[in-house]
């Protein structure tokens, strides 16, 4: 059994309806049904009566809902303590990073605030979009850096955690340079010669930003789909072996476009890229959750840090 599974039923009993929970849980409809049916196939009975409208529980799901906000409560009692005893607890800071990243822009952030800031001890934490929001609603970690774009937000609410935009990343098409230096595969290809396509699995959320490309793209793309993996670093690799068209963030691809091995498949076309935001989301403290100092300190930096930057870019605008 996961904790998550407790979670998704706790939170069901009190919405009392499977599509708000599954919001408030980050997780689709059909993902959020599947895992309350693993805790019933887990327990072997019957929590949610299907035969009624709004959502009731069954005799048992009345029982297991007295036990499953204890054994929550027992679990989160256990892991905070034992988080308290960490000698480098309140001094280190934990981050729950998407995969791609952490390999791009947390080792370059990093070593700007060391300079900037202060000496940061930090642990960090690479996941999917998903696992990575999740760590920090479930108070897994202290701040989460992911992408963010308006058509696929991350839906987290407002008035309880705080947010800053770190920067702003594109997401192009690339291909292996050929001995002139230029792509061996350009968009868009032909229906008679699509191009072989090095694509994003499903639950990627790089993979959405290729599908709101595509979709949005004036001229369709011709393309044969020829590998997936839900890891951008994954995808660089194969488009370096010469193995067909990948979207990649530009941060992934800075050295290997200064050294030819890798160029843009799409000829500078904007239709064929997206921009995406790179956002730091901490939870605000409160009276029952301070937070870590550090934290505190850094996030207050970083503020400060912005504010100055706006009042840069105004007085050069004033001053043209």
């Amino acid at each position: 059994m996961e904790t998550k599974w407790l979670e998704d039923f706790i939170s069901l009993v009190e919405t009392n309806n499977f599509s708000r929970s599954a919001a408030l849980r980050h997780v689709t409809q059909p993902a959020f049904s599947r895992r309350i049916q693993s805790l019933e196939n887990w327990l072997g009975t019957d929590l949610v009566d299907r035969t009624s409208y709004p959502t009731t529980l069954t005799p048992a799901g009345i029982v297991f809902y007295e036990q499953a906000l204890e054994m929550l409560a027992q679990i989160n009692g256990a892991r905070d303590m034992l988080r308290s005893k960490r000698a480098a607890a309140q001094t280190s800071i934990d981050l729950a990073v998407p995969h791609t990243l952490s390999l791009t822009f947390v080792p370059k952030w990093l070593t700007a605030l060391e300079h900037d800031f202060a000496p940061i001890s930090s642990r960090l934490m690479a996941l999917n979009v998903h696992d990575a929001v999740m760590q920090l609603v479930e108070g897994g970690c202290d701040l989460l850096l992911c992408y963010h774009h308006p058509r696929q937000p991350v839906q987290l609410d407002p008035g309880r955690y705080d947010m800053l935009v770190l920067g702003r990343e594109s997401l192009c098409a690339y291909a292996r340079c050929d001995k002139n230096k230029a792509p061996e595969f350009t968009l868009p290809g032909t229906k008679k010669e699509p191009l072989p396509f090095l694509s994003y699995t499903n639950n990627a959320y790089l993979g959405r930003m290729v599908e709101l490309i595509l979709t949005d793209a004036k001229t369709p793309l011709h393309l044969d789909p020829h590998y997936e993996t839900d890891m951008a670093e994954g995808l660089k690799m194969m488009a370096l072996e010469g193995r067909g068209v990948a979207f990649l963030p530009e941060s992934a691809v800075t050295r290997e476009l200064k050294q030819k091995q890798l160029a843009r498949a799409d000829g500078g076309a904007s239709e064929w890229e997206i921009e995406m935001e790179i956002r730091l989301y901490r939870e605000r403290p409160s009276a029952h959750r301070r937070g870590k100092a550090i934290v505190e300190r850094l996030w207050e930096f970083l503020e400060q840090q912005q504010k100055n930057s706006g009042r840069k870019r105004r007085v050069a605008v004033s001053e043209r």
